[in-house]
């Protein structure tokens, strides 16, 4: 016998066509609610975060203001302290060793700061 026998597909699909036709409107059955009306706008509050800048040739910024290797442990730590806590924003020179990098990233999850990124200029 060479032809397919399409009996049971047939008796499949028509049993699935009677299961949506009676599940369907069960589904999109709503009850109609008066919902109040209120506008509000969207209350985003940016966290506050510390702009940390590297250069090529070492130098460390802080929110524009150069600092020292010594001075950001205490500068991490109470930072840290603060609630909530801020932000650190990491903008690297690409020509800064990674080393450097590490040290402060290092530094800065020592003393409690859990939150670190990195900047970076999308055009490059």
């Amino acid at each position: 016998m060479a032809e397919m026998n399409v009996v049971p597909l047939v008796d499949v699909m028509l049993v699935l066509l009677v299961i949506f036709i009676v599940t369907a409107p069960l589904l999109t059955h709503s009850v109609k609610i008066d919902l109040p009306k209120a506008s509000s706008s969207v209350n985003i509050t940016k966290p506050e975060h510390i702009e940390f800048g590297i250069r090529e040739s070492g130098d460390l910024f802080w929110n524009g203001e150069a600092v020292t290797m010594d001075l950001l442990a205490s500068r991490f730590a109470r930072e840290a302290a603060r609630q909530p806590q801020p932000e650190l924003h990491i903008r690297a020179d690409r020509h800064v060793h990674y080393e450097k990098v590490a040290q402060v990233m290092a530094l800065a999850a020592k003393s409690g700061l859990v939150r670190i990124g990195f900047v970076s200029d999308p055009a490059h």
